[in-house]
């Protein structure tokens, strides 16, 4: 299996970010992407090899123009205040606020953000859309005919709605890799998101629309990040609806549970008759992660790979979350090792 991987994901590193009352060390950092490149190379999964650059056109398909206008030039309007430190946002447009843009760059930060986890650096703009590049040069891999691909994206992506970061997310990688295979032909388009957390951005983006059928297995909002997205009842509206299938469970839960609603995920992709699937791997549902709950194991991931292979479908697998660094790599790998033996 090919991996695409860029070096430009170390331009972004965060010096903190707002959890349990405190500023802490941010829990997604580089080291998480160069565990999984290291344990790639380890297992001689096969080649890496450098993203291309398709530009903004693919990006913008998914983001707004405003959005990643802000984006790109909100640390140059940050180094204008000669002050130490990320940026981060400090207020939002909660209920009983207008959701007016002001001027001011804290103000539209609160209105592009969600909550206080997306550090941006001097080099978030450049790592978030290299990493949507090697989401696009691993669509274009499999548009050319190959069966699956890596993209080993860093920062992830599913949190990222078309104009709103946060949870570590700047630019949703997965959706726009989802609709460069629509644009290019495809009709249908499956994202199966088995992160630990509901992937928000994806469905918020999705959620109107019949052409990609999201489905994801993940911590229970009710007591999980990001706590207001992610329920059994969220079907779609409109185009889209009975193509939006959220699968929450509970705190503890481990392979037996999970993999049952891997299986009913997997159901509905395949009576939906996918042309393509997009994984987003996030594999923070390992049992020793420092922000999730779950209980999977190592060999578990193994058994996740060889039951996605079993759709049958082109597969694109998007690197997300993960916050174990050390077994990281050994996850992640094992899914893309388990998908590999079952074809």
């Amino acid at each position: 299996m090919l991996t695409i991987y860029s070096d430009d994901h170390h331009l972004h590193h965060g010096r903190c970010e707002l959890m349990d009352g405190q500023l802490m060390p941010c829990f997604e950092m580089p080291s998480r992407a160069d565990h999984v490149l290291a344990r790639v190379q380890y297992r001689r999964l096969g080649p890496v090899e450098a993203p291309q650059d398709f530009g903004l056109g693919p990006i913008e398909r998914i983001h707004s123009r405003d959005y990643l206008d802000f984006f790109k030039g909100a640390w140059a309007r940050w180094t204008e205040f000669n002050t130490d430190g990320d940026l981060l946002p400090y207020t939002w447009p909660a209920r009983t606020l207008r959701r007016i843009m002001p001027t001011s760059l804290h103000g539209q930060l609160g209105y592009y953000s969600f909550d206080g986890g997306a550090p941006i650096t001097a080099g978030t703009w450049q790592a978030a859309y290299s990493a949507a590049q090697v989401a696009l040069t691993a669509q274009a891999v499999i548009q050319r005919g190959a069966r699956s691909a890596f993209a080993l994206c860093r920062p992830p992506g599913h949190h990222a709605a078309s104009d709103l970061m946060g949870g570590y997310c700047y630019l949703n990688n997965a959706a726009i890799a989802a609709q460069a295979f629509l644009d290019q032909g495809h009709k249908k388009v499956a994202i199966l998101d088995v992160d630990y957390h509901h992937g928000n951005g994806t469905q918020s983006i999705f959620y109107e629309r019949s052409d990609v059928l999201f489905t994801s297995i993940h911590g229970h909002p009710q007591a999980e990040f990001p706590f207001f997205l992610g329920y059994e009842d969220e079907h779609g509206e409109g185009a889209g609806e009975g193509f939006n299938f959220n699968y929450p469970l509970p705190a503890g839960s481990g392979w037996d549970s999970w993999s049952a609603a891997l299986e009913q995920a997997c159901k509905e992709i395949e009576k939906y008759g996918a042309d393509i699937v997009v994984v987003s791997l996030g594999v923070d549902t390992f049992k020793d992660d420092p922000i999730s709950q779950f209980k999977l194991d190592s060999p578990d991931y193994l058994a996740m790979g060889a039951r996605i292979a079993g759709l049958g479908k082109p597969t694109l697998f998007v690197m997300e979350g993960g916050y174990a660094v050390e077994e990281i790599g050994i996850n992640a790998v094992n899914v893309l090792e388990g998908f590999e033996r079952a074809q």
